[in-house]
């Protein structure tokens, strides 16, 4: 370890290049890092390194103008002040930059001190060792840095240029007409921004002021505090706009870049006015250690700025979902009468979908016309108020996501097991109404055309290519979760278009925009605007779904993947069509029977997982963690063995 040391304070080089200088620092604090797995052995090192500075004055001299070039070449004013932040303001354009940053190198050639701290520290590790590092040490270490007789105000007019640079930021993103007319009103009448220059110059002053006396000094201190706490107030009155109008994921990212720099601010005045300013100095650059490896991560920033968007979605799919919860018996066959409703519908679907292949088109355009037929059905089913059966587990996640906030104790365990059944057996009285209804109906379908047109719809060979491509031992239990996902995807595409319509108040514009009432006139601009309000999410919902059942299948084979959909009711009416095709004799068919078996399998899947993945996006939107999943086990397990009915069928004492 010494031996290594030795060298690397013989190369000490104020005059090498810019390079040079830089490579020598990666160097040393890689030796002082070494395996990165012991946090007293790198306080170690830096203990070696400051014993032989402080033994050998020559070496010192050497470093100490090796570190004057340092500084006068890199402004470490802007890495104190801007280093975590986005150099724009756009979510896109930093989503762009760090994609950069993670796929290209970084070169030790350059003056910018952001780019050689992420060089020179760029583990987690680092964060570690410089927190660990003792005030006696660190400070031994600063005495060995600064040659004797330089002036010892220049770290602090390094921060107090870097609270300047952050408040900057902060006046302009406070003064950014979007989110300034997003404000509460008393948020616009405080002008809490305007006076924020003012204070930041009155600490510079209080500072550097040979005659200042510490109460003024704690006073403009104070005073700067408040105003930040006052900006922030401000900032975050922006999300109370967003509980009714939609969330912006940009002006999210905008408010949390201004939130953050406030802390940052808040984090540089500590160091100012802190009395171990070497101490407050290395937690900082620890800090800006962090705040360089959450930079990186693109993971994070897609997660902590979407996360009010998915809330929103959540939200609004748990008022939707409350509709798909049935509790009464009254409510359990009113849902079946729906779902075979939407049944009837999907025969029709699917007859169509078997017609569309005697067109022998291509892929991409055989996948589209599916898609305007899937389209087209179930919009038709939300327009008549029946139910396909796998569009509800999307929707009621949120509502039984937003239940477990509500599990501090055993009745709100209770009520939460309550919902679970009354889910499952909604659930399965939707997935019955389908079923039951579109595999006769499709059955009739299908004889009605073989008895018009004295052809059946599909012949001996497709018929039993349909009925083996639903085989239970083949990929259809694959292919059916998924479809999940891609309903799951259909939900998410709902909640967006609802919060964008909100967002940029489409349905105030419809009703009152002079153009729109010309062309419609006013009562049925607002009829309109009225019907997209209330429809808007179940359109962009069943559109969505229905061109991604028709598309998505074309374009994996395009890459060879030879995906496919399986959705319960499409898959019935499908074995339906193809056993008219067989005729009576179809009941000896072991591939009919085969395919049977798998309707099952493949609602539970298509239910399943669509609802997993809905109810995991709710988890995190609306911040549920620390549930006792134990306890909620235990109530299912002694709710199952006692009363299994009630997951199937409504009891009695529910009317």
């Amino acid at each position: 370890m010494g031996s290594d040391l030795a060298q690397l304070l013989v190369q000490i080089d104020a005059q090498a290049g810019v390079a040079q200088r830089h490579l020598w620092l990666i160097d040393l604090l890689d030796w002082v890092r070494g395996s990165g797995d012991s946090v007293p052995a790198s306080v170690a090192r830096v203990q070696l390194l400051v014993q032989a500075l402080e033994s050998e004055p020559a070496t010192r001299a050497r470093l100490q103008d090796w570190w004057q070039v340092l500084a006068d070449t890199v402004d470490i004013t802007a890495l104190l002040a801007d280093f975590g932040f986005a150099p724009r303001t756009g979510l896109f354009s930093e989503l762009t930059e760090r994609l950069r940053c993670q796929l290209l190198p970084s070169s030790p050639e350059t003056v910018e001190a952001s780019e050689l701290f992420t060089l020179a520290l760029p583990s987690a590790f680092d964060a570690q060792w410089l927190a660990a590092l003792p005030e006696e040490l660190l400070d031994r270490l600063v005495l060995a840095l600064t040659p004797e007789g330089a002036s010892g105000t220049r770290w602090q007019k390094t921060l107090l240029d870097a609270i300047t640079y952050c408040a900057g930021q902060i006046l302009s993103t406070g003064f950014a007409p979007e989110l300034r007319l997003r404000m509460s009103d008393a948020a616009r009448e405080a002008q809490p921004f305007h006076a924020l220059i003012r204070d930041v110059e009155s600490l510079r002053i209080e500072v550097l002021h040979s005659l200042r006396t510490p109460d003024r000094l704690q006073e403009t201190a104070q005073r700067l505090r408040t105003r930040l706490e006052s900006c922030r107030s401000a900032a975050a009155s922006v999300y109370l706009h967003f509980e009714d109008n939609g969330i912006s994921v940009g002006l999210v990212f905008r408010l949390r870049q201004l939130r953050t720099r406030i802390l940052r601010v808040r984090e540089l005045l500590d160091c100012v006015l802190s009395p171990t300013p070497s101490l407050s100095a290395a937690r900082l650059l620890s800090h800006l250690v962090q705040v360089g490896q959450e930079r990186h991560s693109i993971r994070a920033l897609l997660s902590t700025n979407s996360s009010l968007l998915a809330a929103k979605v959540a939200e609004r799919s748990a008022e939707t979902g409350e509709h798909y919860i049935t509790r009464t018996r009254s409510e359990y066959f009113a849902m079946v009468a729906n779902a075979a409703g939407g049944g009837a519908v999907m025969a029709f679907t699917t007859l169509i979908k078997f017609a569309l292949y005697t067109l022998a088109l291509s892929a991409f355009w055989g996948g589209f016309l599916a898609g305007i037929n899937y389209a087209v059905s179930f919009v038709l089913i939300q327009m008549l108020h029946f139910t396909v059966a796998t569009k509800q587990p999307a929707m009621t996640a949120p509502a039984m996501a937003a239940k477990l906030k509500e599990m501090d104790n055993l009745a709100g365990v209770e009520e939460f097991v309550d919902k679970v059944t009354y889910l499952v057996r909604s659930q399965v009285a939707a997935v019955l109404g389908n079923v039951l209804v579109v595999f006769p109906a499709a059955l009739g379908l299908a004889w009605l055309w073989a008895w018009g047109t004295n052809a059946p719809v599909l012949d001996t060979a497709h018929a039993l290519q349909t009925l083996e491509s639903l085989h239970l031992l083949g990929p259809s239990v694959l292919f059916a979760a998924f479809t999940g996902v891609l309903l799951f995807a259909s939900s998410i595409i709902a909640g967006w278009t609802e919060n964008w319509f909100v967002l940029h108040r489409l349905d105030s514009a419809i009703r009152y925009n002079p153009r729109i009432t010309a062309f419609l006139g006013a009562t049925r601009a607002q009829r309109w605007a009225r019907f997209l309000r209330d429809n808007l999410s179940g359109l962009a919902a069943n559109v969505s779904l229905g061109f991604m059942l028709g598309l998505v299948p074309a374009f994996a084979a395009f890459f060879g993947l030879g995906l496919e959909v399986r959705h319960v009711t499409l898959s019935s009416g499908q074995i339906a069509i193809a056993a008219a095709g067989l005729g009576v004799e179809v009941i000896h068919q072991s591939a009919f029977w085969w395919a049977v078996a798998t309707i099952p399998l493949l609602g539970a899947l298509n239910v399943g997982v669509s609802f997993y993945l809905a109810f995991l996006v709710a988890l995190r939107a609306q911040n549920v963690t620390g549930v006792e999943r134990t306890r909620i086990y235990v109530s299912l397990n002694r709710r199952l063995r006692s009363a299994p009915r009630e997951f199937f069928l409504p009891g009695r004492e529910t009317t």
